[in-house]
């Protein structure tokens, strides 16, 4: 006879939706086309005409303007114009060429010691992983992203100090965790997205979101940005920020 009860049935786990909500991704979307909009031709600004130039040229970028290094890379490749090369320069001639870039003597050992890692390593030529990046001399997570992003048209994202600060203010992640930027944009934007956010994210930092008094008044972000005006002594009056863009 057939029991009056009704038999257990097992309850399955609701799973737990992971990564950012619809809400914040919403969002994320929004900022990216009002940073596109402000800077429609927003690209890298190193110059380079090769995975090599860039990854050299971001070494020499290391407290330096883009712009010196950019004067200066055309002179140093038109010398040296292969990792080999490099490698095997003489080093008191790539000082007086590095000289507008500052701390010429360090970074000519860097560089050269670099292109010696490519050659023995790699055959001269700039490797396609992350971990295979990170591994040579002078290249941290930050260069290997640049590089696999711009010179090879691998989806990355570069974590630099003006990435890291916008993403801090748009409550993505704390500013000096660099991991915790990188994974959060990565997250909120889809794979094809990641390099043109990452080129956006550095281009605000430069020239709206700045450091010490951003131009909130004139940022496209403003209705998106809980960071606004007093947290972080943003300049709210419209005129007074516009003459605050760079």
């Amino acid at each position: 006879m057939p029991s009056s009860r009704r038999s257990a049935t097992a309850v399955e786990p609701v799973a737990q939706p992971s990564g950012p909500d619809l809400a914040l991704k919403r969002r994320a979307r929004r900022i990216l086309r009002l940073l596109t909009a402000r800077y429609p031709d927003a690209r890298l600004e190193l110059d380079f005409a090769s995975p090599l130039q860039l990854l050299v040229a971001a070494v020499l970028a290391a407290q330096a303007l883009d712009e010196r290094v950019n004067a200066v890379t055309p002179v140093l490749f038109g010398r040296f114009p292969t990792a080999a090369d490099l490698a095997a320069a003489d080093p008191e001639e790539m000082e007086r060429i590095l000289v507008p870039v500052g701390y010429y003597r360090k970074k000519t050992a860097s560089v050269i010691k670099l292109a010696e890692a490519l050659v023995e390593r790699h055959g001269g030529e700039v490797p396609r992983t992350v971990d295979e990046l990170v591994a040579l001399p002078s290249v941290g997570r930050k260069t290997a992203n640049m590089v696999l992003g711009n010179a090879f048209g691998t989806p990355a994202v570069s974590v630099d100090t003006h990435v890291g600060r916008v993403a801090h203010r748009l409550g993505w992640a704390e500013e000096k965790d660099v991991e915790a930027v990188e994974q959060a944009i990565r997250s909120l934007f889809d794979r094809k997205d990641w390099v043109p956010a990452n080129l956006l994210l550095i281009l605000h930092g430069r020239r709206t979101c700045h450091s010490r008094r951003p131009a909130c008044g004139a940022c496209p972000l403003l209705a998106e940005c809980p960071s606004a005006g007093p947290p972080v002594k943003g300049e709210l009056d419209p005129e007074e920020a516009r003459a605050l863009l760079k």
